[in-house]
């Protein structure tokens, strides 16, 4: 017998999945921070490494990685947003 499931069931899986792409620092002034995958890291790393450099310049390296993280964090809502559809057709 299939098990009823509740809207609140629906966000708590979306929730999950969200939490499980991401991965926080408690931090004692600050907060909690959001730390970027490794994949991502690297490239923000890359990027530090040219304005370092003086390949790129500072303004141009920041308005990368703002692009990158808008970007990325527009992909990931999406996603959400397709797996929380997808279970609500469940």
């Amino acid at each position: 017998m299939a098990e009823e499931t509740s809207p609140d069931s629906h966000r708590e899986a979306v929730e999950r999945v969200r939490d499980a792409r991401t991965f926080a620092v408690n931090l004692p002034v600050v907060g909690r921070i959001r730390v970027p995958r490794p994949e991502h890291l690297a490239y923000y790393g890359a990027l530090g490494a040219l304005a370092a450099l003086e390949i790129i310049e500072w303004p141009i390296a920041l308005a990368i990685a703002a692009g990158h993280v808008l970007v990325e964090n527009q992909h990931g809502n999406r996603i959400v947003e397709e797996i929380g559809e997808a279970l609500e057709d469940v």
